[in-house]
């Protein structure tokens, strides 16, 4: 059975709820536990725990790790409005982050590969308290800006990176001292919750309603269908939201339908304050999801939720 450690920043950003609802839903899989990071107070957290409530699944270990008052991050962090992104209101869980980093360690110990699907900066706080912990670890990064996005794809540029400009410190130090697995922006802008999936996911329980509520509010707010879909030929025409973190969590967990890595040295950079990841044939040997197969792993995702 494959063991999975997720550290998220749940709350802002939809795709964290469905990552983790994939998850729960996915066979043979032992979720050993869930960090949040970039927390307020332990806001995500409780966040984690209401998802975790919908299945009846609180045994699940939880902590809030990384605080925005820990002056970690580039901008102060934003959510949707509550009222409107949750059914019911929801209570913090805010606990030290000392708890989380004890959490990932534990995971590890246990043999869980960690997917961390936020800002790096649990990550940090874990190599520090356990130096040379993280060369030991089984590691999924959901982020970096390495190779051109293709045609057909938004262009964004490597500021729109967000887990690791957010907080580049971090994403210098665990990149540094980690041999992980990168799950670029490159590729995850090439998937998508598509409003087609709406109906079926209205009928896949009290998770599916969830993901459901926070898809009409995503489609409402950022108007997807109109900026993507209309301009982005590779996309589908009827995207409500891009699937960064359930796609790095799916390969994270053992899905390969359509994916292709390769090992890339990698130098790091920092200009004006952003972080650059540069193929370079002295830099750290990093491996890399370069290919993806989109319109496979958007079906297989709604599969997967509505099994």
């Amino acid at each position: 059975m494959t063991k999975i450690h997720l550290d998220t920043d749940i709350g802002g950003d939809m795709d964290d709820v469905c990552a983790l609802a994939m998850l729960l839903k996915w066979p043979d899989l032992q979720i050993t536990g869930v960090t949040t990071v970039s927390d307020q107070q332990g806001r995500r957290a409780g966040y984690v725990q209401y998802v975790l409530s919908l299945v009846e699944r609180t045994d699940i270990p939880c902590a809030a790790g990384a605080d925005v008052s820990g002056g970690y991050y580039r901008y102060e962090l934003g959510y949707p409005p509550d009222e409107e992104n949750w059914p019911e209101p929801i209570t913090p869980r805010p606990g030290s982050p000392d708890k989380a980093v004890s959490l990932l360690k534990r995971s590890i110990e246990l043999g869980a590969v960690i997917v961390a699907i936020g800002p790096y900066t649990n990550l940090m706080l874990l190599e520090k308290t356990y130096p040379g912990i993280l060369k030991q670890t089984d590691l999924f990064l959901m982020g970096g800006y390495v190779f051109d996005i293709p045609a057909g794809y938004p262009q964004w540029s490597n500021e729109m990176d967000y887990n690791i400009q957010v907080d580049i410190h971090s994403a210098h130090y665990v990149l540094e001292h980690a041999n992980p697995t990168l799950v670029p922006v490159t590729v995850t802008c090439q998937t998508a919750l598509r409003r087609a999936y709406l109906p079926r996911l209205a009928q896949a329980g009290r998770l599916g309603q969830l993901i459901v509520l926070q898809a009409e509010l995503c489609a409402r707010s950022e108007q997807n269908e109109q900026t993507y879909g209309e301009t982005c030929p590779g996309l589908p025409r009827d995207i409500i939201n891009f699937q960064h973190d359930p796609l790095a969590c799916a390969i994270a967990s053992g899905w390969h339908e359509g994916v292709e890595m390769e090992t890339v040295p990698l130098k790091l950079e920092t200009r004006e304050s952003w972080l650059y990841e540069i193929p370079d044939s002295d830099g750290i040997p990093t491996r890399l999801v370069t290919k993806i197969d989109g319109n496979a792993f958007n079906e297989y995702w709604c599969n997967t939720i509505c099994r």
